[in-house]
């Protein structure tokens, strides 16, 4: 698997020559009303920030992708309404504690990371680099002291309060494994214990599956008893978003984890080449933004935390549709 971020280093200093996109008066005026409206527990964001195509709409001017890679964090953490941002790189490898901080250091105290848990312990297969073909079984497959010590401990320190949620991607699963709930669901229990006990205080632990068939009371079970989120995956492989709220129900009460990642109906490369460069709305989906902000107000006005961070493959530019979202969620769409 490819590493879009692979040009991510240790550090930057303050925007590095990286100057946030001037902000309008519509984006000051809705960040400061959903901050009215629900404090400091909503956080919408993207699934990473090095997309030279946002010039305009987060950047100021023109970079190359891998200058936004290294030095773009603290210009994207300068927009109005972008207040998370999904880690994806740490899903390819493990992060160091010191790259974790280096990246904290560049945001806000108000800022929040929702971290990519690395393949390496959520898939079960290992896969060829490129490509993603599988390869064979992978041994670390949910495995508790690798899941602590190779994420979640570094996660910890690195981010500190800054860590908003640490989401395990399952990964689409062999059929031994969709086979043998009773089997996974054991592997997964026990991981969730130690990674539970390893974060800060404040950060959600959520499981993001990629099987339909995963999404069964057991599994809602095993969540409530780690008090543990199920990440809402909004993916062309799961049903559409109305048929994912009955497990959402039966976690309630608590906060909301939602990663929006790819319009129904498409796959992943099919939207990324014919959407790029991400500068606008190519394919507005209406009716999920609007059942996602229907849940989300919903979490909030009981008192609890939202966390959605949106890919570009979903609409066409992630940061246009945060702002819709937003817009949505305060009824001014």
């Amino acid at each position: 698997m490819e590493d879009p971020q692979s040009a991510l280093f240790d550090d930057a200093p303050e925007h590095a020559g990286v100057l946030p996109a001037p902000a309008s008066s519509e984006l000051v005026d809705l960040a400061g009303a959903l901050r009215e409206r629900w404090g400091g527990r909503l956080h919408l964001g993207t699934s990473s920030w090095h997309f030279p195509g946002w010039q305009g709409l987060v950047w100021r001017h023109a970079h190359p992708e891998a200058a936004l890679s290294r030095s773009g964090l603290a210009a994207y953490a300068a927009h109005p309404l972008l207040a998370c941002v999904s880690l994806d790189r740490a899903f390819y490898r493990p992060l160091p504690a010191g790259q974790y901080a280096a990246l904290a250091r560049q945001v806000p105290p108000h800022f929040r990371f929702v971290v990519k848990a690395p393949a390496q312990v959520s898939d079960a297969l290992l896969r060829a680099h490129g490509s993603g073909a599988p390869l064979r079984d992978n041994p670390l497959f949910l495995d508790a002291h690798a899941a602590v010590d190779d994420c979640a401990r570094a996660a910890a320190q690195g981010l500190g309060e800054r860590l908003g949620a640490l989401v395990f991607q399952l990964s689409p699963l062999p059929p031994r494994w969709l086979d043998d709930e009773a089997g996974l669901l054991g592997r997964l229990d026990a991981m969730l214990d130690a990674v539970a006990a390893a974060l800060p205080a404040g950060a959600l632990l959520a499981v993001e599956p990629r099987d339909a068939s995963l999404l069964t009371p057991a599994l809602a079970a095993v969540l409530k008893r780690h008090r543990a989120r199920c990440c809402l995956g909004l993916h062309d492989r799961l049903p559409a978003i109305e048929e994912l709220l009955p497990l959402q129900r039966a976690l309630w009460p608590g906060d909301l984890v939602c990663r929006w990642n790819l319009q129904r109906g498409l796959r992943y490369e099919q939207a990324r080449d014919s959407w790029a460069p991400f500068d606008r709305l190519r394919s507005p989906d209406l009716p999920t933004r609007r059942t996602l902000a229907r849940v989300a107000r919903a979490t909030l006005d009981a008192g609890h935390r939202v966390f959605v961070t949106i890919n570009n493959k979903p609409e066409g530019s992630a940061p246009l549709s945060v702002l819709e979202l937003a817009r949505e969620l305060l009824g001014a769409a």
